[in-house]
C-alpha cells in the first residue's frame, strides 16, 4: 500500500469528518458523502442504500444516479448485485455489471450507462446495516486499493450511523433503531412481561472512528495489545489442567492475540485514518462475515472467541467496562447473548423478563429462569445488536415473541392480554384450597417443581399439595466449587423447614447433557443427552452420592424423607443406588445421628425401556415420577434442543399417550404410586389427558397449577377417555383435535 494511497484515504475521512460536523439534515448529510466519495476515487456514481427494515433495502442517497429515485428504488435481500452484497456480506467487484448473476436493472435509477459495479457492506458486528457502492461507465475492476480505502469508508458511516448522524429524512439507517421490531425466538419460560431493555455487557460504543494522529493510534493500539496479551496469559496461568473447555478457549485467544496477520490488518486501517478502536471493529466485522458463511461448524464456533477478544480489546481502547454505568431500571428486561445461571440469580427477581440470543431450553440460565418464574425468550437473534438501554420492550414468554420499541396498538393489546391473565389468576385463587376433583369425583394430586429457596414461599399460594421435585442440581451449577455437606444439609434443613408439613421429593443430582458443573471435569461426548448423566455420574463417583445423600439424611432430622433417582434405564441401577441410601442410613445411625421417621426412595422414569423393567423393579421402587421431558424426547428420536424436530411431534400423540397408559397399568399392577413430572404436566390440555389415562399426580411449575386445577374441577375424566378411546380407534394420530372440539361443545375455555 503506498503512502500516496494512505494519505489520499486520510483527507477522504477528514472531509468525510467535515461534512458531518456540519449542522445539515440527514439526507444533506448522506449527499455530501455520496459526492465526496465519487470525487475522491474519480467515479461516476456512488450510492448508499441503507435498510428501510430486516429484509428491504433503499436508495437513500447517490451521487451521478438519478435523484428522483431516491427513497423510490427498493429491493429485497438478496435481489440484484446490492441485495447480493448485502445478504453475504462480502465485496462485489465487477467490470460488467449486466452479465453478472443475479443483475437486475433498475429503469427508474439511470445506471444501464454504467459498466463496472463496486458494492461494499456497511456493517457493524455481525449487524448488516446496508451498502456502498460506487459505479462507473468504464468497463474496469477497481483496485485493491481503492477496495479497500472504501471498506474504510463503510466502516465510518456504521458508526456515524450508530451514532446517530443520519437522524432526519433519510435516516433509513439509524431509525431502524427507533423503529418497532419484533424478534421471534424459543419459549424458555412461559410468561408476560413490560419494561425497559436493560444490557447485561452493553455493547462499546465507538465515539471518534477517524483519527486525529495516525501514529498516535498506532501507538495505542500496541498498548493496547500488550495489556490484552498480559491479561490472558494470566488467565491462563490461574486455569487448571481439570478446567479443559476454559483452557482451551484461552488458548485460541492467545492465539489471536498474537496474531501478525490481525495485528497488520488494524495497522493498515489506521494508516488509512482510522482510530485504534475503530480498526478493531472493523476486522471484527469483517472476521464475522466471512466467519459466519463458513461451512466449517469449528471456524464458526471460533467467531464466538474472536468477538470476545475484539471486546475485550475494545474496552481496554475505550476505557468502557462491562459496566457502563447505566441505571438499572424500575422494570428491567435483561437482554444479553448468554448468562450463566450465578450471574443471573444475581439480579434474582427483580428482573421483569429475560431475552437471550443464545440459550437452551435446558440451559442453566432456563433451569434458574424457570425457578423464579421469570419469562424467558431464547435463541431471540440480533437482540443485542437491535436493543438500546431503556427501549421499551414486551416480553411474551408464552409465544417466543419480543415487542422492541412496540407500537401504541401493539402495547395496548399485549396489556389487554395481560389484564385477561390477572382476572384469570384471581378466579385460580378463588379455588385454591379446593381440591383438583373432576366432575365424575376422581381427584389428581397437583404438586409443584422447585429449585431454590426463593420458590418455596409459592408452595401456600399456588394451591400445591407438595413439592413433586426439588431440583438439587442447581446449589452445585451456581458454585465454582464443590458444594459442602454441611452447607448442603444447611439448604436441605430449610427447604422442609419452609414446606412444614407438605411433602418434598428432593431429586437426587441430576448432571451431565447440558448441565455440566464448572468444576468437573467436563467429557467430549457425541451426544450428551445420551451420555454420562444423572444417576450414571452418581454410581460412577459414589463419593459424590454419598456426601449428598448424608446431607439429605440430616437435613430430615427425624422427618419423613423422600428421595429421588434421576435418569434410571434399568432395574440394577435403581437396586445400586437404593443400597447406597440404606448404607447411609445405617452409617447415620451407628454416629448417633437422627434417623428419618419414614423414607420413600423412588425413580424418575425418563426412558423407555424402564418402563419394560422386571416387576421386581415395580415391587422394589416406592414410587415412580415420569420425567415428561427427556421420554418424550427419547419416544420420539426428536432432541428438544433441536427447533427443527422437537415440535414435530405432540405430546397428545396417541402413541404417546398409549405410552403412558401402559406405565400406569404397570404400576397399578404393582399398587406403585406413580406421577407425571414436566413442562406437559403444567399445560391444562396434557394434564387433563394425563388424568384421564390413568395418572392422579402430576408436577408442574407454580403458576400452572391454578389452570390445571380449574380445567380438571370442570370436566368428566370418563368422557375425556372415551373421546381419547375414540380418536384412537379411527386412526388418529393425535387426540388434540377431538379433545378441543370436545372442550369447545362445554363451552370450556381453556
Amino acid at each position: 500500500m503506498s503512502q500516496s494511497t494512505e494519505s489520499e484515504s486520510r483527507k477522504l475521512l477528514g472531509r468525510l469528518r467535515d461534512a458531518l460536523a456540519e449542522d445539515s439534515a440527514g439526507q444533506a448529510r448522506l449527499d455530501r458523502i455520496t459526492h465526496l466519495i465519487a470525487d475522491s476515487i474519480q467515479s461516476e456514481v456512488c450510492s448508499i442504500y441503507l435498510f428501510r427494515d430486516a429484509e428491504t433495502l433503499e436508495l437513500c442517497a447517490t451521487e451521478g444516479l438519478n435523484p428522483e429515485a431516491v427513497h423510490k428504488t427498493r429491493m429485497r435481500l438478496g435481489e440484484g448485485l446490492v441485495g447480493r452484497v448485502a445478504k453475504s456480506s462480502s465485496v462485489v467487484n465487477t467490470p460488467n455489471a449486466p452479465q453478472e448473476p443475479g443483475f437486475r436493472y433498475m429503469p427508474e435509477t439511470g445506471e444501464e450507462i454504467f459498466s463496472s459495479f463496486l458494492g461494499i457492506p456497511i456493517q457493524r458486528v455481525g449487524e448488516r446495516l446496508g451498502v456502498l457502492v460506487v459505479q462507473s461507465k468504464a468497463a474496469r475492476e477497481f483496485s485493491e486499493d481503492e477496495v479497500y480505502a472504501l471498506e474504510v469508508v463503510a466502516m465510518v458511516v456504521a458508526e456515524m450511523a450508530e451514532l446517530g448522524a443520519f437522524v432526519g429524512e433519510g435516516a433509513a439507517l439509524s431509525a431502524l433503531h427507533q423503529q418497532p421490531v419484533m424478534i421471534r425466538g424459543t419459549i424458555g419460560q412461559e410468561g408476560a412481561a413490560e419494561g425497559h431493555v436493560y444490557l447485561h455487557e452493553p455493547r462499546v460504543v465507538v465515539t471518534n472512528p477517524i483519527a486525529d494522529d495516525p501514529h498516535a493510534e498506532l501507538e495505542r493500539l500496541g498498548d493496547a495489545i500488550d495489556t490484552l496479551r498480559v491479561s490472558v496469559d494470566q488467565l491462563l496461568s490461574t486455569a487448571t489442567t481439570g478446567e479443559k473447555e476454559h483452557v482451551q478457549v484461552l488458548e485460541t485467544y492467545r492465539m489471536f492475540a498474537n496474531s501478525r496477520s490481525w495485528r497488520r490488518r488494524m495497522e493498515e486501517d489506521i494508516a488509512r485514518g482510522l482510530t485504534a478502536e475503530a480498526a478493531v471493529e472493523k476486522e471484527q466485522s469483517v472476521a464475522r462475515a466471512r466467519l459466519e458463511q463458513s461451512p466449517d461448524a469449528y471456524l464458526r464456533d471460533r467467531l464466538h472467541d474472536l468477538d470476545d477478544l475484539s471486546n475485550r480489546l475494545l474496552r481496554i481502547l475505550t476505557g468502557q467496562g462491562s459496566d457502563t454505568g447505566a441505571e438499572i431500571p424500575d422494570d428491567p428486561i435483561l437482554v444479553a447473548r448468554n448468562i450463566g445461571p450465578a450471574e443471573l440469580l444475581d439480579y434474582g427477581r427483580a428482573l421483569k423478563g429475560i431475552i437471550l440470543e443464545e440459550g437452551s431450553v435446558g440451559s442453566h440460565a432456563a433451569i434458574v429462569a424457570r425457578a423464579l418464574a421469570i419469562p424467558l425468550i431464547i435463541q431471540a437473534k440480533r437482540i443485542t445488536s437491535e436493543a438500546l438501554n431503556g427501549d421499551r420492550i414486551l416480553v411474551d414468554g408464552d409465544q417466543g415473541i419480543a415487542h422492541l420499541r412496540p407500537e401504541d396498538s401493539v402495547s395496548m393489546a399485549f396489556r389487554d392480554k395481560a389484564a385477561m391473565q390477572a382476572q384469570a389468576v384471581e378466579r385460580y385463587q378463588s379455588i385454591r384450597d379446593l381440591p383438583a376433583q373432576a366432575r365424575c369425583g376422581t381427584t389428581v394430586q397437583l404438586h409443584m417443581n422447585a429449585g431454590l429457596m426463593a420458590d418455596l414461599p409459592s408452595l401456600p399460594t399456588s394451591g400445591a399439595e407438595g413439592v413433586g421435585l426439588f431440583r438439587t442440581e442447581l446449589q452445585f451449577l451456581i458454585r465454582n466449587q464443590m458444594p459442602r455437606r454441611a452447607e448442603l444439609a444447611a439448604i436441605y434443613t430449610r427447604v422442609m423447614d419452609a414446606a412444614g408439613d407438605k411433602p418434598v421429593v428432593f431429586r437426587t443430582l441430576d448432571i451431565g447433557s447440558d448441565k455440566v458443573l464448572p468444576y468437573m471435569k467436563p467429557h467430549d461426548e457425541p451426544n450428551p443427552a445420551l451420555g454420562w448423566r444423572a444417576i450414571r455420574v452418581g454410581l460412577d463417583k459414589p463419593g459424590v452420592m454419598r456426601m449428598q445423600l448424608q446431607a439429605l439424611i440430616r437435613a430430615a432430622n427425624g422427618r419423613p424423607l423422600t428421595i429421588m433417582f434421576p435418569f434410571v434405564a434399568q432395574f440394577n441401577e435403581y437396586r445400586e443406588a437404593r443400597a447406597y441410601v440404606e448404607g447411609e442410613l445405617h452409617r447415620e445411625s451407628r454416629l448417633g445421628h437422627p434417623l428419618p421417621s419414614a423414607i420413600k426412595i423412588g425413580a424418575m422414569l425418563e426412558t423407555p425401556s424402564l418402563a419394560y423393567a422386571p416387576k421386581q423393579f415395580f415391587e422394589m421402587t416406592d414410587f415412580i415420577s415420569i420425567g415428561g421431558n427427556d421420554l418424550k424426547q427419547f419416544f420420539f428420536a426428536a432432541d428438544r434442543e433441536n427447533e427443527r424436530v422437537r415440535r414435530r411431534y405432540d405430546t397428545l400423540n396417541v402413541s404417546f399417550l398409549s405410552f403412558i397408559e401402559r406405565i400406569v397399568e404397570r404400576c397399578a399392577d404393582t399398587q406403585t404410586p406413580l406421577s407425571f413430572c414436566g413442562e406437559d404436566a403444567g399445560r391444562p390440555v396434557e394434564a387433563l389427558c394425563f388424568a384421564a389415562m390413568g395418572l392422579r399426580a402430576l408436577s408442574m411449575r407454580p403458576a400452572s397449577i391454578g389452570p390445571v386445577k380449574s380445567l380438571i374441577r370442570r370436566v368428566d375424566l370418563n368422557e375425556a377417555k372415551s373421546i381419547i378411546n375414540n380418536a384412537r380407534e379411527s386412526g388418529e394420530q393425535t387426540v388434540r383435535p377431538a379433545i378441543n372440539e370436545w372442550l369447545n361443545a362445554q363451552d370450556i375455555i381453556v
